[in-house]
């Protein structure tokens, strides 16, 4: 049962997931749950209030009718609320549902001291060595230490055609609860029971792992400190109506009894926003998990909105990432065979795609054969300082790797040939193809072609992103000459070439210094720090356990232009927040202009032939019925505001990639425009069917 398959880009609001919520409505209603919120906590505080007002009116056989219907309202504005956090909370409880069907406790066959046992993956402890047949549950995350295999994984990401896993290179790590479907791995066991992958997928999606962002936190001091002020202010107001009351001769009816205060309060704090906040949220985590993106945080995704500088790997981001070997370039006097021998011997133990290219093409035009291998060799791995492999038996030694590196340990060979190897290298470069220069015992002997091709579209998504404001720059670890090339090529605003893991990391901390927020994305143990290090680090799930460690976002699809996708909803989120920030500031405007000058049209009537015509009923623009009609129309439109509203909070507002200052205007003119206009007309609309009722 997969993601996909399980509809997780389509999950619905379906009936079950619409009465689970509004069950989840009321069990919010718990002060401790509301405390979370101060906003929504002193519309509690002021419902409960109403409601033992009421109760004592009905206790005293007062008149109930206008107490009741406010005291009603303001609940019903709460259960709105909680109604939009727990409809957002829905779709991720049903995704996680489908998650926990995926998670299964297995056997696996685990080897030790050259014996296997069948053992529970319960049991199963990092470090563990587990061997995996055709047709086998993988038992928990782990890392391909010897083999290769496809691997099905719609069980994560949704996709029926399985996948490769190997050995070596940046497609070893491997996940719990998918399924070998061919050949045999051998696999070292990186999570324990409970704590792996698919544990965390369901912690997130099912919202048990989202803490408030920092810029929740902000906002949300910023709705405390307006609640205040209005509390504040509507505290004291009761004080001022008591003497112009007196002054003007009203003696009974006062228009700012307890009920009508309170409703004036919640109508004038950020309710909108307040009641919103939680499920804007929500659904921008839930947005990208229906991309097969899992972020780890909140925070995560809101950083995505803000980045402006984006890291990319060429390989596998901006190329197809299937370097191959596709022609062995030998220096004058040195004989195809030759080369193509020694760069065989020193790829035989190589276990990345490129060195099995090697052997693979040599072993094609020359008929290399095993037996002709070595004995007694001994491998030398590739590292990012040497930037080399090779090979060392007996009393030869042969090194393949980029050019400039291998030059250092090529002290036999003459002036010429440097220069040679060097003008075939950059050749090579130029053509936008990748040169591996070959050296036995110190013997310079000529170049590996691995070529790469640029993906179809990849200039016009990066486009797209400099409209969006972003810069690009590719990371590789070619020489300059290719990295010029294929960053022509591709439309990228700069590049890095001959990368190691600190210069990644240098060139991450030098923009951040300079204010930038970065985006890097990568699927190596190389890239685990730069991961780390960046603002949104988004690793691909086919890369290694390292790099999905070190990352705050995880790619199932493994496509790493995803990443382009994942600033799209980032942005989407903080325009959302913003906007519904925006217009719900510009309703409390407009609210109190609405109401206030209602509330105290009858102060300092000179005749008491016309109770409603007082000098104050001027500012009264909107003809409000009475001052009852007015505050109960303006409760009513406050409620109803916050459910017509969750669609939006949760599909979030339309991203157009435009600049920051036309997104603003865009903003203040749609929302806080209509944040203003909105309630004028709501609010009449309201009182004319109260009024035409008699509902007061």
């Amino acid at each position: 049962m997969s993601i996909k398959s399980e509809n997780i880009r389509s999950i619905t609001f379906s009936r079950s997931i619409l009465w689970d919520s509004l069950a989840d409505s009321f069990v919010k209603l718990s002060p401790v749950h509301q405390f979370k919120n101060p906003v929504m906590f002193v519309v509690l505080v002021s419902s409960i209030v109403c409601t033992f007002v009421t109760l004592g009116d009905l206790i005293g056989h007062r008149p109930i009718s206008f107490n009741l219907q406010v005291t009603l309202w303001l609940w019903i504005t709460i259960l709105f609320a909680n109604f939009a956090e727990a409809l957002a909370e829905g779709r991720g409880k049903a995704q996680a549902e489908s998650l926990r069907k995926t998670r299964q406790d297995v056997m696996a066959t685990r080897k030790s001291n050259d014996r296997t046992e069948l053992v529970s993956s319960k049991d199963l402890v990092p470090g563990d060595i587990v061997i995996c047949e055709a047709g086998a549950v993988i038992p928990l995350d782990g890392e391909v230490i010897e083999g290769v295999a496809s691997v099905d994984e719609s069980a994560i990401t949704g996709e029926s055609a399985p996948v490769i896993r190997e050995s070596g290179g940046d497609r070893s790590a491997v996940t719990g609860g998918t399924r070998v479907a061919s050949d045999r791995l051998i696999i070292r066991i990186t999570a324990a029971h409970g704590e792996a992958f698919l544990d965390r997928m369901i912690a997130m999606v099912e919202g048990a792992a989202r803490k408030p962002t920092p810029n929740e936190v902000a906002l949300g001091i910023l709705l405390v400190a307006l609640t205040g002020v209005f509390l504040l202010a509507v505290s004291t107001l009761k004080g001022f109506a008591l003497y112009s009351e007196r002054a003007s001769g009203i003696t009974e009816g006062s228009t700012t009894s307890i009920p009508m205060l309170t409703a004036l309060l919640v109508c004038l704090i950020p309710t909108t926003i307040g009641g919103l906040l939680s499920a804007i949220g929500i659904s921008g985590i839930d947005r990208l998990i229906r991309k097969n993106v899992m972020a780890m945080s909140g925070k995560a995704v809101e950083a995505a909105g803000d980045v402006d500088v984006l890291l990319l790997d060429k390989t596998g981001t901006i190329t197809h990432g299937n370097r191959r070997a596709s022609q062995f370039v030998p220096l004058q006097n040195v004989k195809e065979k030759e080369l193509a021998f020694a760069a065989w011997q020193a790829s035989l133990a190589d276990e990345t795609p490129e060195g099995r290219s090697i052997v693979a093409l040599a072993e094609e035009l020359f008929f290399f054969n095993r037996s002709d291998a070595p004995p007694q060799a001994t491998f030398i791995p590739f590292s990012a300082q040497s930037r080399m492999s090779g090979v060392s038996f007996e009393n030869n030694v042969v090194y393949k790797g980029a050019v400039d590196a291998v030059r250092v340990v090529a002290d036999k060979s003459g002036v010429e040939a440097q220069t040679e190897v060097m003008d075939l290298g950059n050749d090579v470069a130029r053509q936008g193809a990748t040169p591996l220069a070959v050296v036995h015992n110190g013997i310079i002997l000529g170049i590996v072609v691995l070529k790469d091709i640029v993906k179809e579209g990849i200039r016009e998504r990066f486009v797209q992103l400099r409209k969006m404001g972003i810069r690009t720059v590719m990371i590789t670890g070619d020489n300059p000459l290719t990295a010029a090339s294929i960053a022509a090529e591709a439309g990228v605003d700069d590049f890095v070439a001959q990368a190691t893991p600190e210069t990644k990391l240098k060139r991450i901390r030098a923009e951040q210094s300079e204010g930038h927020m970065v985006g890097m994305i990568g699927d190596g143990t190389n890239d685990a720090p730069a991961l780390a290090q960046a603002d949104i680090g988004v690793a691909m799930n086919t890369g290694t356990q390292a790099a999905r460690e070190a990352g705050n976002m995880i790619d199932l699809d493994s496509d790493p232009t995803k990443l382009i996708e994942i600033v799209e909803t980032g942005k989407q989120l903080l325009m959302t927040r913003g906007a519904l920030t925006t217009f719900s500031i510009a309703n409390d405007v407009a609210k109190y202009f609405a109401i206030i000058p209602a509330m105290f049209a009858t102060l300092y009537v000179e005749s008491g032939d016309d109770k409603l015509n007082g000098p104050l009923a001027t500012l009264n623009v909107m003809k409000l019925g009475s001052p009852q009609s007015a505050i109960l129309s303006a409760v009513i439109f406050n409620a109803i505001i916050i459910i017509l509203l969750v669609p939006l909070a949760l599909r979030g507002v339309t991203y157009r990639p435009l600049g920051a200052a036309a997104i603003l205007r865009r903003n203040l003119i749609i929302y806080g425009l209509g944040g203003v206009v909105a309630p004028f007309i709501g609010i009449k609309i309201i009182d004319i069917v109260i009024t035409a009722l008699r509902l007061v």
